[in-house]
């Protein structure tokens, strides 16, 4: 399986998340050169920066952008999965297999190797 395949829901959250960055710095651009012009002040971008920095840094704090950063960074924990998750697939495979091989002795290694060939990235 591709990392672009496997870990999807990260990129599309990382997708978003860039999206929002160029959003949210292309509509400060505006609204700064706006504040500018009213108070007759110089367009400088130095300043346009520091203040842009500060915004950004200030919604990072917020409580909705630390709640989206837990429930994302949770979501992609459980996605990725734990040592212990993976240890407990690997058990319930086993436990499938010896099941299958009671079930069927004579057919189950020839099962077995037909779901491998379907499946070959596990």
């Amino acid at each position: 399986m591709s990392n672009l395949k496997k870990y999807s829901f990260a990129w599309v959250t990382l997708g978003f998340l860039v999206i929002s960055l160029i959003g949210h710095w292309v509509f400060g651009w505006f609204a700064y050169i706006d504040e500018q012009q009213a108070h007759q002040l110089p367009i400088q971008v130095s300043s346009f920066v520091i203040e842009m920095l500060r915004d950004t840094f200030e919604n990072w704090q917020s409580e909705f952008l630390q709640l989206l950063w837990q429930v994302a960074g949770l979501t992609i924990l459980l996605y990725v999965g734990s040592p212990q998750s993976k240890d407990s697939e690997d058990r319930s495979e086993e436990i499938l297999k010896a099941i299958l091989r009671n079930v069927d002795p004579d057919g189950a290694q020839k099962t077995l190797n037909e779901i491998t060939k379907k499946y070959p990235n596990k």
